[in-house]
């Protein structure tokens, strides 16, 4: 399927080396800053609160996070669970001087909390906070405001999370590798994976440098875009393919330049509707998706740029030719029999 189709054949391979500058100081910027700022973690890796709170009407997740910034807990992450009424709210952890271990702080940090969010509810609807939140038992199922669970994630717990997933990247790095090299040959895997890494560091190194929140969502959409990546060179590399076969004058730049131009609808297609359903989450998905959304905003943008124009001048500069999907045929000799 087409929307059109481009009858000149644009030369990109042209442009290779401005292409692969521009790829090089990005790819240095985003390490630069994750090696100065690093990544700012959410709980699952660095230990903290969660807590699942119930109104009894629609809960305002603004100006929970209002309330919350008045006790000075302004890293905090607020938002709808389930239904309008449910709130998950999630707190890192914060050692205060007198605290002598992660759960005792952690127990703190929960009992201030619901504090601060009953004070909050009772000012709101000019109640008393013993009518808001009842301290007794018997009252608490005509309570405005109750905590439906507390769960406290450990720092060693997260380590043990941010562990498994640099090996969950890695393998996906090892396995796409070997897919490509037994599909094509190992310069294309190589050029595919390297430029894949460069779409993950690059989205690494946007959350390094606005400080935005990584969290396990965030991994997942970072993983996602390594196999979306593969998609798009895998693509390219095959009309590659086919184009080796059929020009069979045409040089190794000239082939990946036919490539490249021939599927550029399908790219259209395929990465524009992608990207309307990823804004519309982006938009509409609430605090709880944003930073996923983003990351597979930023990773489709930069997986289209190096699927096509970092992949195939890579794969050229190692050394990718004719050779390597066109076998020569091998000329049979006949042999004359003898007159006698």
């Amino acid at each position: 399927m087409e929307f059109f189709r481009i009858k000149r054949t644009i030369p990109f391979m042209r442009y290779a080396l401005v292409f692969n500058i521009i790829s090089l100081v990005t790819f240095l910027l985003a390490v630069f800053f994750l090696a100065t700022k690093g990544l700012h973690l959410s709980i699952e890796f660095l230990g903290g609160t969660v807590m699942e709170v119930k109104y009894i009407q629609t809960a305002d997740p603004a100006r929970i996070r209002a309330s919350l910034d008045k006790i000075g807990l302004t890293d905090v992450t607020v938002a709808n669970f389930g239904t309008s009424r449910d709130v998950l709210v999630r707190l890192p952890l914060k050692l205060a001087s007198g605290d002598q271990n992660q759960n005792e702080a952690m127990q703190k940090q929960s009992v201030t909390v619901m504090a601060a969010l009953c004070a909050d509810e009772a000012t709101l609807r000019a109640l008393p906070v013993e009518t808001v939140c009842p301290a007794k038992a018997e009252d608490k199922k005509n309570a405005l405001l109750s905590l439906v669970r507390t769960e406290f994630v450990g720092g060693q717990v997260g380590k043990e999370l941010a562990n498994d997933g640099l090996l969950a990247l890695l393998f996906v790095c090892i396995f796409i590798m070997a897919y490509l090299a037994m599909r094509f040959e190992w310069r294309f895997a190589v050029a595919t994976i390297i430029a894949n890494l460069h779409d993950v560091v690059i989205i690494l190194g946007f959350f390094a440098f606005f400080q935005w929140e990584f969290s396990l969502p965030v991994l997942a959409a970072v993983l996602a875009i390594l196999g979306y990546s593969v998609n798009e060179s895998v693509v390219v590399f095959d009309r590659a393919r086919e184009c080796f076969r059929k020009m069979r004058k045409a040089t190794t730049s000239e082939i990946f330049d036919a490539a490249i131009t021939g599927t550029i609808s399908r790219t259209m297609i395929t990465h524009g509707l992608t990207e309307t359903m990823v804004i519309a989450m982006l938009i509409f998905g609430g605090p709880s998706l944003f930073y996923f959304a983003l990351a597979l905003t930023i990773g489709i943008l930069f997986g289209i740029y190096s699927s096509v124009l970092v992949a195939c001048p890579l794969a050229k500069y190692l050394g990718a030719s004719r050779e390597d999907f066109v076998k020569p045929e091998k000329k049979q000799e006949y042999l004359k029999a003898e007159t006698p």
